[in-house]
């Protein structure tokens, strides 16, 4: 266990550990929904990752690092432990560490170009109605609260599977939490969400 916590907290998964810290701790706040996982809006376009990491589209891109970031931490863990066993202290050492870090950032990413094709592979033809089209509808919030910068809800779709889609709410409305029916009755082009309220009882 000593190995372990020396490998995970040392050069060159330390890096890694720290962003799975992050990670862990944004997932769970989506969970109970403190936090949005449309927060970094959109699919991860090609490139996102830099010049060197393409092919990264077509997944949200909370998703794509999170996998990113566990499997090169998995990667750069085993790299560690194996070379704290088979080298001692010292420039070759450390040359190797840099070696392990390249290795595990090149796993990460194919971990996730990997995930890109298996959901292109499962869902080919899936495609997004306009959103602007769902305006009139009726939803059900997914996160803990909607306010004017936070949001998620859940929208019926007919012959396709249920859209989620960021919702914000004015202030000085009765707070919509997890479960609540809401209308979407506005679509902020800009900033590409909805504006919702509360069902109204005769619409229910």
């Amino acid at each position: 266990m000593r190995e372990f916590g020396t490998a995970a907290t040392g050069f060159p998964t330390l890096l890694f550990t720290a962003a799975l810290i992050v990670v862990l701790a944004f997932w769970l706040l989506a969970l109970v929904g403190a936090a949005d996982p449309g927060s970094f809006d959109g699919d991860l376009p090609p490139g996102a990752l830099g010049r060197g990491a393409p092919g990264l589209g077509g997944v949200p891109a909370a998703v794509a690092v999170s996998v990113l970031v566990l499997t090169g931490w998995l990667t750069s863990l085993t790299g560690t432990l194996a070379l704290h066993r088979l080298t001692a202290p010292g420039p070759a050492r450390t040359l190797l560490s840099l070696a392990v870090l390249a290795l595990a950032l090149l796993v990460g990413h194919r971990s996730a170009r990997l995930l890109v094709r298996l959901r292109r592979r499962l869902r080919p033809h899936e495609q997004a109605p306009p959103r602007p089209d769902l305006v009139g509808r009726t939803c059900t919030i997914r996160t803990g609260r909607v306010d004017d910068g936070f949001g998620r809800a859940e929208v019926a779709v007919r012959g396709a599977s249920p859209a989620v889609v960021r919702v914000r709410q004015l202030g000085g409305e009765p707070p919509l939490t997890r479960g609540s029916r809401a209308l979407l009755y506005a679509y902020d082009d800009s900033g590409g969400f909805f504006w919702v309220t509360p069902q109204p009882l005769a619409a229910a």
